[in-house]
Protein backbone atom coordinates (compact mmCIF):
# COMPACT_ATOMS: atom_id res chain seq x y z
CA UNK A 1 0.00 0.00 0.00
CA UNK A 2 2.76 2.44 0.91
CA UNK A 3 4.77 1.61 -2.23
CA UNK A 4 1.86 2.47 -4.54
CA UNK A 5 1.26 5.73 -2.67
CA UNK A 6 4.93 6.68 -3.04
CA UNK A 7 4.74 6.33 -6.85
CA UNK A 8 2.02 8.97 -7.17
CA UNK A 9 3.95 11.66 -5.32
CA UNK A 10 4.34 15.02 -7.04
CA UNK A 11 7.66 16.79 -6.54
CA UNK A 12 8.47 20.44 -7.04
CA UNK A 13 11.97 21.55 -7.93
CA UNK A 14 14.18 23.88 -9.92
CA UNK A 15 15.60 23.13 -13.37
CA UNK A 16 19.38 23.06 -13.52
CA UNK A 17 21.87 22.88 -16.40
CA UNK A 18 22.13 19.56 -18.23
CA UNK A 19 23.02 18.10 -21.60
CA UNK A 20 20.28 15.48 -22.07
CA UNK A 21 17.91 15.97 -25.04
CA UNK A 22 14.12 15.88 -24.45
CA UNK A 23 14.63 16.05 -20.70
CA UNK A 24 14.84 18.54 -17.87
CA UNK A 25 17.20 18.04 -14.95
CA UNK A 26 15.31 19.01 -11.80
CA UNK A 27 16.87 19.57 -8.37
CA UNK A 28 14.42 18.77 -5.58
CA UNK A 29 15.08 20.00 -2.06
CA UNK A 30 14.42 17.46 0.67
CA UNK A 31 14.62 17.70 4.43
CA UNK A 32 16.39 14.96 6.41
CA UNK A 33 15.76 14.59 10.11
CA UNK A 34 18.72 14.19 12.46
CA UNK A 35 17.59 12.29 15.54
CA UNK A 36 20.59 13.37 17.63
CA UNK A 37 20.09 17.08 17.09
CA UNK A 38 16.32 16.83 16.68
CA UNK A 39 16.52 19.08 13.59
CA UNK A 40 15.86 18.94 9.86
CA UNK A 41 18.68 19.57 7.41
CA UNK A 42 18.25 20.27 3.73
CA UNK A 43 19.64 18.02 1.05
CA UNK A 44 19.12 17.93 -2.68
CA UNK A 45 18.35 15.14 -5.10
CA UNK A 46 18.42 15.45 -8.88
CA UNK A 47 15.88 13.84 -11.22
CA UNK A 48 15.57 13.77 -14.99
CA UNK A 49 12.04 14.53 -16.20
CA UNK A 50 10.75 13.87 -19.71
CA UNK A 51 10.24 17.22 -21.47
CA UNK A 52 9.68 16.62 -25.22
CA UNK A 53 8.80 20.27 -26.02
CA UNK A 54 11.86 21.46 -24.04
CA UNK A 55 9.78 24.19 -22.42
CA UNK A 56 11.92 24.38 -19.27
CA UNK A 57 14.95 26.61 -18.97
CA UNK A 58 17.56 26.82 -16.24
CA UNK A 59 16.06 28.33 -13.09
CA UNK A 60 12.40 27.52 -13.79
CA UNK A 61 10.32 25.99 -10.98
CA UNK A 62 8.53 22.85 -12.22
CA UNK A 63 6.24 20.09 -10.99
CA UNK A 64 7.27 16.50 -11.80
CA UNK A 65 5.77 13.05 -11.27
CA UNK A 66 7.32 9.57 -11.25
CA UNK A 67 6.72 7.59 -14.42
CA UNK A 68 5.14 4.13 -14.00
CA UNK A 69 7.98 2.74 -16.12
CA UNK A 70 11.36 4.39 -16.66
CA UNK A 71 11.67 5.96 -20.10
CA UNK A 72 15.46 5.54 -20.21
CA UNK A 73 18.14 4.76 -17.67
CA UNK A 74 18.23 8.45 -16.66
CA UNK A 75 14.67 9.69 -17.30
CA UNK A 76 12.50 8.47 -14.43
CA UNK A 77 9.95 11.29 -14.10
CA UNK A 78 7.66 13.30 -16.34
CA UNK A 79 7.14 17.03 -16.39
CA UNK A 80 3.62 17.91 -15.24
CA UNK A 81 3.69 21.69 -15.22
CA UNK A 82 5.97 24.69 -15.31
CA UNK A 83 4.93 26.47 -12.11
CA UNK A 84 7.08 29.62 -12.38
CA UNK A 85 9.39 30.94 -15.04
CA UNK A 86 12.77 32.07 -13.76
CA UNK A 87 12.49 35.62 -12.48
CA UNK A 88 8.69 35.70 -12.76
CA UNK A 89 7.40 34.55 -9.37
CA UNK A 90 3.68 34.71 -8.58
CA UNK A 91 2.22 34.51 -5.09
CA UNK A 92 0.01 31.37 -5.12
CA UNK A 93 -2.55 32.82 -2.68
CA UNK A 94 -3.13 36.30 -4.11
CA UNK A 95 -2.02 35.65 -7.70
CA UNK A 96 0.10 38.83 -7.72
CA UNK A 97 3.61 39.05 -9.16
CA UNK A 98 6.40 39.25 -6.57
CA UNK A 99 9.82 40.92 -6.73
CA UNK A 100 12.23 40.13 -3.90
CA UNK A 101 9.58 39.92 -1.20
CA UNK A 102 7.34 42.78 -2.38
CA UNK A 103 4.38 42.81 -4.73
CA UNK A 104 4.85 44.60 -8.05
CA UNK A 105 1.83 46.84 -7.42
CA UNK A 106 3.35 47.94 -4.09
CA UNK A 107 6.55 48.91 -5.90
CA UNK A 108 4.57 50.85 -8.53
CA UNK A 109 2.60 52.66 -5.79
CA UNK A 110 5.87 53.62 -4.10
CA UNK A 111 7.26 54.92 -7.41
CA UNK A 112 4.10 57.00 -7.95
CA UNK A 113 4.26 58.36 -4.42
CA UNK A 114 7.92 59.37 -4.46
CA UNK A 115 8.26 59.83 -8.22
CA UNK A 116 11.09 58.78 -10.43
CA UNK A 117 14.30 60.72 -11.01
CA UNK A 118 14.10 63.87 -13.13
CA UNK A 119 16.34 62.39 -15.80
CA UNK A 120 13.89 59.48 -16.20
CA UNK A 121 16.17 56.84 -14.70
CA UNK A 122 15.43 54.88 -11.57
CA UNK A 123 12.20 53.15 -12.47
CA UNK A 124 11.89 49.84 -14.27
CA UNK A 125 8.50 49.12 -15.80
CA UNK A 126 7.81 45.40 -15.45
CA UNK A 127 4.59 45.63 -17.45
CA UNK A 128 6.40 46.90 -20.56
CA UNK A 129 9.39 44.58 -20.22
CA UNK A 130 9.59 41.81 -22.83
CA UNK A 131 9.25 38.15 -21.86
CA UNK A 132 12.32 36.20 -20.82
CA UNK A 133 14.13 34.71 -23.79
CA UNK A 134 13.63 37.53 -26.29
CA UNK A 135 17.41 37.85 -26.65
CA UNK A 136 18.04 34.12 -26.85
CA UNK A 137 21.19 33.46 -28.83
CA UNK A 138 22.37 37.11 -28.72
CA UNK A 139 22.77 38.10 -25.07
CA UNK A 140 20.70 35.44 -23.30
CA UNK A 141 22.41 32.07 -23.27
CA UNK A 142 20.26 30.46 -20.55
CA UNK A 143 19.07 27.85 -23.06
CA UNK A 144 22.61 26.46 -23.33
CA UNK A 145 24.51 24.34 -20.84
CA UNK A 146 26.68 26.59 -18.72
CA UNK A 147 29.28 24.11 -17.51
CA UNK A 148 32.34 23.00 -19.45
CA UNK A 149 34.37 20.03 -18.31
CA UNK A 150 37.88 21.43 -18.41
CA UNK A 151 39.52 18.13 -17.53
CA UNK A 152 38.27 16.35 -20.69
CA UNK A 153 40.37 16.98 -23.77
CA UNK A 154 39.56 16.53 -27.45
CA UNK A 155 41.29 13.78 -29.46
CA UNK A 156 44.69 14.92 -30.70
CA UNK A 157 45.39 17.06 -27.62
CA UNK A 158 48.67 16.13 -25.83
CA UNK A 159 46.83 15.43 -22.56
CA UNK A 160 44.06 13.35 -24.17
CA UNK A 161 44.16 9.72 -22.98
CA UNK A 162 43.97 8.02 -26.36
CA UNK A 163 44.77 4.28 -26.22
CA UNK A 164 45.42 4.21 -30.00
CA UNK A 165 48.05 6.98 -29.89
CA UNK A 166 50.05 5.37 -27.05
Amino acid sequence: MAASAARNVLLIGQCIAHNTPNAAKVRVKRLKFDKNLNMYFSSHKNFFAYDPEEQCKVGDIVLIKKLPENRTKLITHSLIKQVYKYGDVTDPITGKKVISGKYRDQIMERDEMFGVAEDGSGGFDYNEAPERGWQEGRKDFSHKVGYKKWHEFEPGHPLHNDPVAS
